[in-house]
């Protein structure tokens, strides 16, 4: 099973893999990473458990690379920094949350968010 996303000293666990899914079969709305295909329920509960905590880690670290781009963008040393209200339309955000976001970002560059779980930044 998937493991929470460690923080910069601890070393990263991988969670199950994403199976990439053929064309054909994805093109068939009833079709998700063949849980329907697994009759046994234990087994279908626990397919499902893998992929449910590999889609929430990849989340949490998508979300993390989010704040680090903010944030970066958001940079006063960088001569093209965009404001909050910039990052927030190209990333289909409020500008409260852009600033959240950039905060997070920076927190995140400074390493002080290290031995805390995940933190939605809103």
């Amino acid at each position: 099973m998937a493991e929470p996303t460690p923080r910069r000293n601890e070393p990263r666990l991988r969670p199950a893999p994403l199976l990439f899914e053929p064309a054909e079969v994805v093109a068939d709305p009833e079709h998700f990473f063949d849980l329907e295909s697994i009759d046994d329920p234990a087994a279908l509960l626990g397919r499902a458990t893998e992929l449910a905590l590999a889609f929430s880690a990849a989340a949490d670290r998508a979300v993390e690379f989010q704040a680090l781009a903010a944030a970066q963008l958001a940079d006063p040393r960088r001569f093209d920094r965009l404001t909050a209200a910039d990052i927030a339309e190209r990333a289909e955000w409020t500008e409260d949350y852009a600033k959240k976001m950039v905060e997070f970002g920076r927190d995140l560059m400074r390493g002080g968010v290290e031995g805390r779980e995940h933190v939605d930044p809103v």
